[in-house]
């Protein structure tokens, strides 16, 4: 076979290829070069990070990478986000005349909060926007921050119950959900939840001219009170009033008494390894200290037959509180009979009027 039988064959009057640019072929070689030099360097650093990890994993025993999660989720159980089927930007499915909007405390930390405005304005609110919620945070009727327990989120049924309660007792409340709890972003943590509170408090503050404001705090939100109410008073701004639900005296004693970790008492050195854990992650929620520094209003609520946080903290807390406050009227506590277990004071038919008689008398 020829020589020409074995080329390939040619279009006449096609143009001929143009040959790579070497410029392109140069460059492309150079990168590989590039590449194929940094692949120890990238070894190395992988394995320096590698050597770390495991440094600084085996330079701990077991329980202290379990037990500090651990018991972060038993103190928040954030991830328990009940009810399932509410929506929570649209909270007017499950209770009149509020709105939903949103605060940032921190930079990629979103709040959601819901606005209920008193019932006897439930009629001028008929489809208002949020501008109007805002605005009507001047017209008089006092504001209430709630700060609410441990799990679920702010459309739980025992906590509806209560804004409306207070609506109806013609309250402005503020539901405020803490960061990683429901449709807030973030990660719980008692710092975090604590510069909510704050966020929350200013944010009210800034809107609502001379009308007065109150932290309410519920089981694991009194410890969020508090912590909030001291570094105000701290920055001395005090609030107007702290109306504290169901607390305790500080998170270690009420974590030892909840029922799900109760069997620990009988192992002393579980229960240490618990606190250790707490103490590592910050844990404190120090009602008992914090309240020896507030000079608020205070005004403690506790059922007789709460079993998650039982009345004798509740008693202890006010002991501490009246003891430390120069102004004692400015101290009450109200016991509430059997029948209203930790969640559902606000149904004792009496309730409303004990917190309007005492925020009435504190602030007239």
């Amino acid at each position: 076979m020829d020589a020409p039988d074995c080329e390939a064959a040619t279009v006449p009057g096609a143009p001929a290829a143009e040959p790579p640019a070497p410029d392109c072929v140069a460059s492309w070689w150079d990168m590989v070069l590039r590449n194929l030099r940094s692949v120890p360097y990238n070894c190395s650093t992988l394995g320096r990070k590698i050597a770390a990890l495991y440094n600084d994993f085996t330079s701990k025993s077991l329980s202290e990478h379990i037990f500090p999660p651990l018991m972060e989720m038993l103190i928040y159980v954030n991830f328990f986000k009940a009810p399932l089927l509410v929506d929570l930007k649209k909270p007017e499915s499950k209770i009149a005349h509020t709105v939903n909007f949103y605060i940032r405390p921190e930079p990629r930390v979103i709040l959601g909060v819901w606005h209920t405005v008193p019932s006897c304005r439930g009629d001028d609110a008929k489809g208002k926007d949020r501008c109007w919620y805002e605005e009507a945070l001047r017209d008089g009727n006092p504001i209430i921050v709630y700060l609410h327990g441990s799990a679920e989120h702010r459309g739980a049924p025992h906590r509806i119950k209560l804004v409306k309660v207070l609506s109806d007792g013609g309250f402005h409340v503020l539901s405020v959900e803490y960061r990683g709890f429901g449709d807030s972003t973030g990660k719980p943590t008692e710092e975090g939840l604590t510069v909510d509170a704050i966020c929350a408090y200013e944010w009210a503050k800034a809107r609502s001219g001379d009308t007065p404001i109150c932290l309410w705090g519920h089981s694991l939100g009194t410890g969020v009170a508090t912590n909030a109410a001291k570094i105000l008073e701290e920055k001395g701004c005090p609030v107007d009033a702290i109306v504290l639900e169901a607390p305790f005296t500080n998170i270690w004693v009420a974590t030892i008494n909840y029922p799900l970790l109760k069997i620990y008492k009988k192992f002393p050195r579980c229960l240490k390894t618990l606190m250790d854990a707490m103490k590592k992650d910050k844990m404190f929620f120090p009602n008992d200290e914090n309240v020896k520094h507030l000079s608020s209003p205070l005004l403690i609520l506790h059922g007789e037959d709460d079993k998650t946080v039982p009345l004798e903290y509740g008693k202890q807390l006010y002991e501490i509180a009246y003891q430390a406050y120069r102004h004692k009227e400015r101290v009450k506590m109200v016991i509430f009979p059997p029948g209203f277990q930790h969640n559902w004071l606000c149904k004792w038919p009496q309730f409303i009027g004990s917190v309007r008689d005492f925020l009435r008398e504190q602030w007239a």
